[in-house]
């Protein structure tokens, strides 16, 4: 088939940039002709993939939404693609995609922790997020698209709650992780020369942050509950863990002199944003990530790739793949500091680090990502099997 992947951003970090390069090489590899329809673009995930690049002139990042869109629709009428698959914050496909979840969800629950202090003072209107509502309701209106793809049943009920779509027009389907990339064999090599850099021995017991936002992450939570855990540790004359805290946050200066204030100046390593996440994990012997809202964490899947048991939250779409008690746990809500401390304190165990690590690996080994761009490719065939038994004209 002739297929469309649309998405503003063409790039090889990100999450959705990531789902849709291997959507597409998967695509290209069994035969489909596949053009990536964007503003901007890096190298193609395929020799055979095309790119489409459309930059209408636009001032601002609210201009550039619109005006994208709207080059879309444009573009995808006179095209004359089979199906057309969007990725972003456009309204013309066939399928959509709703890999951020919805709009008014994030801004309910998770906008105001990404905040800093003189942006939660000045209460500045916000024009890209209003944009971004009003294009998400005309691309889930009725009649606007075939089938709705949801990353976790979190954002599935939620959009059937929200914008009125149809349960058997969802599609849900898991993110899906690298699983040769993420792997427990790098413990020993990288994931050892990064303790050995930072001069934590191989006996010591590491938990990992990973995330750009802190704020909507969680990290708050975080550095108060090992705030508690430090001090029952030493109480008790016991070891103490670390926490390395990886990726990007324009207040990450706030954030180290928290981490000061609480007395973990000593236990907690802010590393930065990190291309090389996967010696991340090989570092680590447990993942946290107690996030306000995320559709769906890739971070989540590749800590258990990685052989790390993960601590997270119900507003963690990724939460559902999570069995109780064997690969983590699933906290009710995000902001309970004496619920993460005691599910810190339980997981840093080694036996349950031991046992965790193994079923972590095990479960994730069913989300690969190849599984899901098959799945995925399903859908879209399944639409135009859909389209091509309809009457001509329709």
């Amino acid at each position: 088939m002739r297929v469309a992947l649309v998405h503003m951003r063409h790039a090889h970090t990100g999450g959705t940039e990531r789902y849709l390069n291997q959507t597409a090489a998967f695509l290209a590899e069994r035969g489909d002709d596949v053009t990536i329809v964007c503003r901007s673009h890096e190298a193609p995930p395929h020799p055979a993939v095309q790119f489409e690049e459309l930059r209408p002139i636009a001032i601002g990042a609210t201009a550039r939404m619109k005006t994208f869109a709207k080059a879309v629709e444009k573009h995808v009428k006179a095209a004359r693609y089979d199906v057309v698959y969007g990725l972003g914050k456009t309204w013309t496909h066939d399928v959509i995609r709703l890999g951020g979840g919805c709009q008014a969800t994030y801004l309910e629950l998770a906008h105001e922790a990404t905040l800093e202090p003189w942006e939660r003072a000045l209460r500045l209107k916000d024009g890209k997020h209003e944009a971004a509502l009003e294009i998400e309701a005309k691309a889930l209106a009725k009649g606007a698209y075939r089938r709705v793809v949801v990353n976790s049943k979190l954002v599935g009920d939620d959009v059937v709650r929200r914008h009125g779509v149809p349960k058997e027009k969802v599609a849900l389907i898991y993110n899906g992780v690298d699983v040769e990339r993420f792997t427990p064999a790098l413990r020993a090599t990288k994931g050892a020369e990064l303790r050995q850099e930072l001069g934590l021995p191989a006996d010591e017991r590491v938990v990992l942050f990973l995330g750009s936002g802190y704020g909507r992450k969680g990290l708050d939570i975080v550095l108060d509950a090992f705030a508690q855990v430090a001090r029952a540790a030493k109480a008790a004359k016991a070891g103490t863990a670390h926490l390395l805290v990886v990726g990007y946050d324009s207040g990450a200066v706030r954030w180290e002199a928290r981490a000061k204030e609480l007395g973990l100046a000593n236990v907690v390593r802010f590393l930065g944003g990190r291309r090389d996440t996967e010696t991340c994990y090989a570092a680590a012997d447990l993942y946290v990530l107690p996030t306000r809202y995320d559709p769906f964490a890739n971070t989540t899947v590749e800590a258990l790739a990685s052989g790390l048991p993960v601590i997270t939250t119900t507003t963690n779409g990724a939460s559902e793949l999570i069995v109780e008690g064997q690969c983590g746990s699933v906290l009710p809500r995000a902001d309970d500091v004496p619920a993460l401390a005691r599910a810190l304190a339980t997981w840093l165990a080694p036996a349950r680090l031991e046992s965790g690590a193994l079923a972590a690996r095990k479960l994730a080994e069913q989300h690969s990502a190849r599984s899901k761009c098959a799945q995925s490719a399903a859908v879209l065939d399944a639409v135009l099997k859909e389209k091509r038994a309809e009457p001509a004209g329709r």
